[in-house]
């Protein structure tokens, strides 16, 4: 009878068929009763709080709770006696005994007043950790001024010499690859520690075991390219200024044939030769300028020419300059190794046989054998030294060309330093520079470039070290296998190329820093040239060399190449030159001469030269970095494609007509989204994302799927400063003369018509993606 008394309350809430009648509901009425009188008498206050904090458990189905079973008793109170008495009891009394809502209420003010309490508590320690903890100052932020001129006034001209001097000082051996190893231990010395060597095994042209030579027939004189009688004396024979006088990736053999003067190598030129003479298997004198050796070589080939004397006019040289008796080095190699053309050369890769880039014998000369050949007396060399060298027509001369180099596989490395942005990763500004040189050809360029670059990043580590971070990733690259085609560069970029199309967002190229003392030049693709301009007035040490808003778009040297005509993106280099001494020294910079080891210091002895191109250039890189929206200008482009086609050229008012719409959208461009980005306001991550994109690809509209030898791809870069049109439209018409015809003409007029219709199109869906993206948030 006491068992059912006992659960009579638990059984009544799910209705129980045992509490179907009412004397047992009395009966359990009466005993809850008697349960409350006595628990409310001393000795049972904690049992009640014990059973309260019990409820829960008294629901619980857990297997792990073994209960006792409830004897049958003779009366509540002694049922509550043995539980009492037993340690192991655990209630399973599930309704809460009705007492007074007081107690409940004073719990829950406890309660509320405690969290109360802590909740004030930890705004007051918030508050004063805020103050003595303030947040990051503003210039930490990437993107700030102040930011930019800790880091620049960092780079010191004195820090670039030694690191200058200490590049010279490195024992070198035949290949790059010590030097690699040496630049690699510099930069991870910076704190940089992301640096990578990566190493191709390539097909080179290196000078043979012994030097080419000239002879002339009529006097069987045999002469060194440099002019200088040959020689049986061993240390003549070996000597490293004969034999990197030579053209790599050259036809080799022995030719013999008449010599015809061909001047610069223009249309004009050849027309003029070919009425006169049959040129074929005939050895042409050739001058280098103008345009480049690649193009001019071609013609020649395609006239019919056998083999190639190049050499330089003194009067295209820089006054200060004295090579007249000096020989070059140049390559014939447009870019990468010649055996794995437009892929890597990774392991596995297929190596195609091509020994020779060009059936013609090519070799270049001094001026000083050129004056031999053409029969210049010594005396009148050397009163009038800018007489400019022509072969007389009445003159027929015989000459033996023998040219002996040798094609090998060797190992190039390249060095990849990575300084990893903090918002925007995956995207990549590249500055450039090289460390390949052959035997002191091109002088101590690759030293200058890579002391520059070494010296930027020692600046931006400085800051790295007290917390700043760009916002993308910089690459810091030297470049192997520079001097024979931009090989190193070349085979990296076709190795990583479907991630370099989508990430690089920029190329700052440090190819030769200094190269003379007078002019300050910059040369920027056309959507940088204003960024490249605002640089020029803040960061010009010497402003009497700063000639100011003077940066063109034209073809450049060095490993910049590929970036510019094979993924369209965006370029920027400065450098210091001497003046040009005539409009016939373009491309001049193709030769590669023998330069004494103290000629750079004897161009820039205090080093400040250097000091103004690292500081422009780290202006340049930290704005390109940190600019939360892309400094890159449409508009500017859209100026550049008008002014390359002023002329009276047919097909040029259609080409008009689709330009003038280019700069419609470019305006709408630049007005309707460029400026709202620049708001701090307007920068929705999304927005900004979206726009950087479109900027990012606004260059590459303008690539040709082929371009003659020599020329850019990138149409927006004009042969030299004295052209203003598009440099394949001016191909074209040349060879127009040469062939009588104007296939070539409309050829080149249609794809220049589709890379300006490619790009307004591509503008035009920029904008679209905008309206659409501000209609959903409509």
């Amino acid at each position: 009878m006491a068992y059912h008394k006992v659960n009579a309350d638990q059984r009544a809430q799910g209705h129980s068929p045992y509490l179907d009648n009412d004397e047992l509901q009395a009966t359990a009425l009466d005993l809850e009763w008697d349960m409350e009188k006595e628990l409310e008498e001393p000795g049972f206050d904690h049992f009640r709080l014990d059973s309260a904090a019990q409820h829960h458990l008294g629901n619980s189905q857990s297997p792990d709770l073994d209960l006792e079973p409830i004897q049958p008793s003779s009366s509540p109170k002694g049922r509550f006696q043995r539980l009492q008495e037993d340690p192991d009891y655990i209630s399973h009394y599930t309704r809460q005994a009705p007492k007074s809502n007081r107690c409940s209420f004073f719990r829950i003010l406890k309660v509320f007043c405690t969290a109360l309490i802590l909740f004030i508590f930890g705004v007051v320690i918030g508050y004063y950790a805020r103050k003595k903890c303030p947040s990051p100052p503003t210039s930490q932020e990437p993107n700030n001024p102040q930011i930019y001129h800790e880091i620049l006034k960092e780079i010191k001209a004195e820090n670039i010499q030694r690191i200058y001097r200490d590049l010279l000082e490195f024992p070198r051996g035949d290949d790059d690859a010590d030097l690699a190893v040496k630049i690699q231990g510099q930069w991870r010395s910076q704190g940089l520690e992301d640096v990578r060597l990566v190493n191709y095994s390539v097909l080179l042209d290196l000078p043979g075991p012994a030097s080419n030579t000239v002879t002339l027939q009529s006097s069987g004189e045999c002469f060194y390219p440099s002019g200088q009688q040959c020689s049986t004396d061993p240390k003549t024979l070996h000597s490293p200024d004969l034999l990197y006088s030579y053209a790599a990736y050259s036809a080799k053999g022995t030719l013999e044939a008449e010599l015809v003067d061909v001047q610069y190598g223009t249309m004009e030129d050849l027309i003029r030769v070919q009425a006169i003479t049959n040129v074929t298997k005939k050895i042409a004198l050739l001058k280098l300028g103008q345009s480049p050796l690649l193009y001019k070589l071609s013609l020649l080939e395609g006239a019919g020419f056998g083999g190639v004397l190049v050499y330089t006019d003194p009067c295209d040289l820089p006054k200060t300059a004295d090579l007249a008796d000096k020989a070059f080095m140049v390559s014939l190699n447009s870019g990468g190794d010649p055996s794995t053309p437009g892929y890597a050369s990774i392991d596995g890769s297929y190596r195609q046989n091509r020994l020779n880039l060009t059936t013609l014998l090519v070799q270049p000369i001094s001026a000083l054998l050129a004056r031999k050949l053409v029969s210049i007396p010594e005396d009148t060399a050397q009163r009038d030294r800018c007489t400019p060298l022509h072969l007389p027509a009445a003159g027929k001369k015989t000459i033996s060309l023998t040219i002996q180099s040798v094609t090998t596989f060797k190992t190039i490395s390249n060095v990849i330093g990575y300084l990893k942005g903090a918002v925007f990763p995956d995207r990549y500004v590249i500055i450039g520079s090289h460390h390949s040189s052959l035997q002191g050809y091109g002088g101590q360029g690759w030293a200058s470039s890579t002391a520059v670059t070494t010296a930027l990043l020692q600046a931006l580590m400085a800051e790295v070290r007290r917390g700043w971070r760009p916002d993308r990733t910089l690459l810091f690259c030297s470049w192997g296998g520079t001097a024979l085609g931009n090989v190193g560069s070349y085979e990296w970029a076709e190795d990583l190329r479907s991630v370099l199309q989508r990430n690089v967002v920029a190329y700052i190229s440090l190819h030769n820093p200094v190269t003379g003392n007078s002019t300050l030049r910059p040369v920027a693709s056309p959507s940088l040239q204003q960024l490249a301009a605002e640089s020029q007035s803040f960061n010009c040490v010497e402003k009497a060399r700063c000639p100011g808003y003077n940066v063109s778009s034209v073809q450049i040297q060095g490993d910049a190449d590929y970036f510019i005509n094979h993924l369209g993106v965006p370029a920027t280099q400065f450098s210091y030159e001497d003046i040009k001494a005539s409009e016939n020294s373009s491309f001049l910079s193709e030769a590669l001469f023998p330069v004494p080891a103290t000629k750079t210091e004897e161009l820039d002895p205090s080093f400040s030269l250097h000091e103004t191109i690292a500081k422009l250039t780290g202006q340049v890189t930290l704005q390109i970095a940190t600019a939360p929206v892309l400094p890159f200008n449409a508009l500017d482009i859209a100026l550049e494609v008008q002014n390359s086609l002023k002329g009276d050229e047919a097909g040029v008012p259609q080409l008009l007509a689709v330009a003038s719409r280019l700069r419609d959208t470019a305006e709408l461009f630049q007005s309707d989204e460029m400026r709202p980005a620049n708001d701090p306001q307007e920068r929705a991550p999304v927005r900004v994302r979206m726009l950087n994109d479109v900027l990012q690809g606004l260059e590459k509209s303008f690539l040709l799927q082929q371009a003659p030898p020599g020329l850019y791809r990138n149409i927006l870069y004009r042969l030299d400063d004295r052209t203003s049109q598009f440099s394949v439209l001016l191909e074209a018409l040349e060879h127009c003369k040469l062939h009588q015809s104007n296939e070539t003409v409309q050829a080149a007029l249609s794809e220049v018509l589709n890379s300006i219709n490619s790009a307004q199109v591509y503008f035009k869906a920029g904008l679209d993606v905008f309206e659409t993206a501000l209609a959903g948030k409509k």
